[in-house]
């Protein structure tokens, strides 16, 4: 459903991305981590058409980015870093201007609203200003618009950022939930989110993969080279990205 060719982005002199390759399908859920300045949040707005490759390929349910963008958009549930909103508006008037703007209507419309509200735990704020909200009320409005529209591929950055454990138990389930048809992206830096949910894990940094791994069952999680045994995927990662720096 989502792949990355050869994929470049440079600003200026700067090479931000440096010719990666991924695969995403229909089921998985990609667990796309890295230090801060490694290229993660770049590739994200890359995919969801934000920012326009310097060279390689993006295609989304066989959409090429550049060449099908509003075909590509429409097939993708975004949650960027912040999840953007509009303060002044209410979370139920920020979830109407983003089913107009999905082009969602009659029952259909209703039915996704409702449904997303009841998803992510909502409906007790639906009719407080964005403004007013705790840090992880506005990220559960902001998970709640990215799937609205149902889509097939979602790319959430940092989705229980804020939350406390309870929601971020809750969000897990949602995201375990949903991955069963869906194409799924997390970037995080919460490790254990990945041990959590994950299905797969690509390790970057300095714009290029450094690793790839699966979980192995009661072993825990093989990266590369690098048997991480059950909560010690956090000290993998420390091993293959300070190794890569050095």
């Amino acid at each position: 459903m989502i792949d990355i060719k050869n994929l470049v982005k440079q600003f200026g002199p700067f090479t931000a991305v440096d010719n990666i390759s991924f695969t995403v399908a229909k089921g998985e859920v990609l667990g796309f981590l890295g230090p801060n300045g490694a290229g993660k949040s770049t590739t994200m707005k890359m995919l969801c058409g934000f920012l326009n490759p310097t060279s390689g390929s993006i295609s989304v349910c066989g959409h090429d980015v550049e060449a099908a963008p509003l075909a590509a958009r429409r097939a993708i549930g975004y949650l960027p870093e912040g999840a953007p909103t509009y303060a002044d508006m209410t979370a139920r008037g920020f979830l109407d201007f983003i089913a107009d703007v999905r082009e969602l209507s009659g029952k259909d419309r209703q039915w996704r609203l409702d449904k997303v509200v009841d998803q992510v735990n909502i409906k007790d704020v639906l009719d407080q200003p964005i403004d007013t909200l705790s840090k992880g009320y506005k990220r559960r409005v902001g998970l709640a618009q990215a799937i609205l529209h149902d889509p097939p591929v979602l790319v959430l950055d940092e989705p229980t950022d804020g939350l406390d454990p309870n929601q971020k138990h809750e969000v897990r389930g949602l995201i375990q939930a949903m991955s069963r048809d869906k194409a799924i992206i997390i970037s995080t830096h919460i490790l254990e989110e990945v041990e959590a949910v994950c299905s797969r894990a690509i390790i970057i940094a300095r714009g290029r993969i450094l690793a790839e791994g699966k979980p192995e069952g009661s072993a825990g999680w093989r990266i590369g080279e690098v048997l991480a045994g059950p909560g010690k995927l956090d000290a993998a990662f420390r091993e293959i990205t300070q190794a890569r720096a050095a």
